[in-house]
């Protein structure tokens, strides 16, 4: 995007605010995990900012610091990443209320997983930094060696019938659009929700 997600304006708020809004509302405690020198907007005091220990190694990486700072408190954690504005808290309670016994919670769309808005095992984190020391930085890696429950469009869909949880921000274009569905702008096509 040319643009660091995490400061885009949304509403009164930055876009990493916005969805951490959401999230606290949902779940606690709450970490964010950001890159060793990367700016991030003012937060609560109650959240935990945690930093990557290399730039760029992407969302395992990530994965594996949360998971480590919630071990002794959670037995699992909500994890999204900071370009989906409009996620719904019913979406975030669906996923953490299926985790049953699995060791992740992730919607399938029928081609792909979206992995980087599910739920996780906390117990995860020494698998997921195994990965990362051996280079395997994909979640799809992480995902491959657990028991994973996949939730289908069609269950998402009664709680955010818009699927507007899914919705991440990659381009300009996708960004105007969250704002108007959002309620945020000139000649929007909702009320808001959040």
């Amino acid at each position: 995007m040319g643009r660091p997600k995490a400061w885009l304006p949304f509403g009164p708020e930055r876009l990493l605010q916005r969805v951490v809004r959401i999230v606290q509302s949902v779940v606690a405690p709450v970490v964010v995990v950001a890159g060793p020198e990367q700016p991030v907007p003012s937060l609560p005091e109650d959240i935990r900012l945690l930093r990557d220990q290399e730039e760029h190694l992407g969302p395992l990486a990530g994965l594996s610091i949360g998971l480590s700072a919630l071990q002794d408190e959670v037995d699992a954690a909500f994890v999204s990443a900071c370009d989906v504005p409009l996620l719904v808290p019913e979406f975030v309670r669906l996923l953490v209320d299926r985790l049953d016994d699995h060791d992740a919670v992730v919607v399938c769309d029928g081609r792909h997983d979206h992995s980087v808005v599910a739920v996780y095992r906390t117990r995860l984190a020494d698998r997921a930094s195994r990965l990362v020391a051996a280079g395997q930085l994909r979640l799809r890696t992480l995902l491959d060696q657990c028991n994973v429950r996949r939730v289908g469009l069609d269950e998402v869909k009664t709680v955010d019938p818009d699927l507007r949880s899914l919705q991440n921000i990659n381009t300009m274009e996708e960004y105007r659009d969250a704002l108007l569905r959002a309620g945020l702008g000139p000649g929007s096509r909702s009320s808001g929700n959040g």
